[in-house]
């Protein structure tokens, strides 16, 4: 994803000049053609992300779309009330970029897991949350976030995601994009995890199962439409997030029925416990551990649907 969206930003930035890209010291053999390209539109901050906001605010207060990138919870979590105070207050052009989003630097540990971004991005007045589920959502969601006007937070994954559309969708922000339909069951994912998800849904269909697969790549604001055709039309509904099981996906699914006409409907969170992942290995690894693997998935749709007979 993060390749896709360096491309993507180029593209954009060679015919907008108003386009900046700054980074905390990180990036590197991926942002140095934005650099060489375009070198008076970017700026290494250093490893100081509450600056990097700071500055972003001041350009994009100065007419600038600005987009502001680094590892993991590095430009969330550490500069929370730089994001909320700056950029948010002002719903200023800052478009916040989060690269190995939700256990993807798994062997780094706990400190470069990024599983509560998605709830606190949420939370925060002005700011719209997007995670999008393969590389070519990737792409299409920088245009969309550069196009948008206001603050926008882009949780990616990584290099060498597996791509799931093999087409570009049409993406547009707080619209779901539904990869697989189905009458069964519904799959609603966020982020990386979509590829684990449409691979659930293959699954499920050699059982019988005809499964519905949402790409939410909007988490705020969230396409309650489909969400509520979801509820009407299928028996029952997971949602799908490497993140915290509070405060994300499934959270804002849940606050969507919650608050519907009719909102019984069998449905079930999968995310990460609201404990931090201590184990240490790949992402694939620590998926298994907190029981969001593949097998995982499908056996959960399968307990959910027997409760519907």
């Amino acid at each position: 994803m993060r390749a896709a969206f360096i491309r993507s930003l180029i593209d954009l930035a060679r015919t907008d000049e108003r386009i900046y890209l700054l980074v905390g010291d990180v990036g590197f053999s991926l942002v140095e053609p934005f650099a060489r390209e375009l070198p008076r539109r970017f700026l290494n901050v250093g490893i100081a992300e509450q600056n990097i906001i700071g500055i972003a605010t001041g350009l994009a207060l100065s007419g600038k779309i600005v987009f502001a990138y680094s590892l993991a919870n590095f430009p969330t979590i550490r500069c929370v009330e730089q994001i909320r105070n700056d950029a948010c207050y002002h719903n200023a052009n800052v478009k916040i970029v989060s690269s190995g989003g939700g256990l993807a630097y798994g062997v780094l540990g706990t400190t470069h897991h990024v599983t509560e971004d998605l709830a606190i991005m949420r939370a925060l007045p002005n700011m719209t949350v997007i995670a999008p589920g393969d590389p070519i959502e990737a792409g299409l969601a920088t245009k969309a976030a550069a196009e948008w006007i206001g603050p926008c937070y882009l949780h990616l994954a990584k290099t060498g995601d597996p791509v799931v559309h093999k087409s570009a969708p049409n993406f547009q922000i707080g619209k779901a994009v539904t990869v697989r339909k189905g009458n069964d069951i519904t799959l609603i994912a966020t982020g990386g995890i979509l590829a684990s998800a449409v691979q659930s849904a293959e699954q499920l269909e050699k059982k019988g199962i005809k499964t519905r697969v949402l790409s939410m790549h909007t988490v705020k604001p969230l396409d309650s439409e489909a969400v509520l055709a979801a509820k009407r039309e299928t028996k029952a509904i997971i949602t799908i997030e490497e993140h915290n099981i509070i405060g994300g996906l499934g959270s804002a699914v849940a606050e969507v029925l919650a608050e519907s006409a009719n909102p019984a409907i069998n449905f079930k969170r999968m995310g990460i416990k609201d404990l931090f992942c201590l184990e240490v290995g790949s992402q694939e690894y620590l998926r298994k551990a907190c029981s969001l693997s593949v097998d995982n998935i499908v056996n959960e749709a399968i307990q959910l649907l027997q409760r519907c007979s």
